[in-house]
């Protein structure tokens, strides 16, 4: 089965309280499962990866053998895709950590939108940081 998961994670402050967002969609475009989740002070980018991991465990959970993810940064997509290298010796290990959660699948690739098209992982990232906030 594959499933397309929008990603997206967000920092108020860079770095600053961040969370990371989920939304994985079957092929006919319907939601099939969401998640949001706080993780403490951190930078946009940390923010990012958190979110592709946390991708990576709903696509998992819901099944997926193949999966696409889209997101708002392309930093992340380059690096993952192998276009970028990974300079900041902070971000490599998360980069490891990432490749080693899409492994498992079958096949896997990432792609960049615009923000305008991430929306819904944008809204969840928000309300997660909102929610964390009160």
């Amino acid at each position: 089965m594959k499933l397309t998961v929008h990603v997206d994670g967000g920092s108020r402050g860079n770095p600053g309280p961040a969370a990371a967002a989920a939304v994985a969609s079957d092929g006919d475009g319907a939601i099939v499962g969401e998640r949001g989740e706080l993780i403490g002070d951190a930078t946009n980018n940390v923010a990012e990866y958190h979110a592709v991991l946390l991708g990576a465990r709903l696509a998992a959970e819901l099944g997926a053998s193949e999966l696409e993810l889209v997101n708002d940064s392309e930093l992340i997509a380059y690096q993952l895709s192998g276009k970028y290298k990974v300079k900041h010796v902070d971000m490599k290990p998360l980069y490891a950590e990432a490749l080693a959660a899409l492994e498992p699948f079958e096949s896997w690739s990432i792609r960049c939108v615009r923000r305008e098209l991430n929306q819904h992982a944008d809204l969840l990232v928000n309300q997660t940081l909102d929610a964390g906030a009160l």
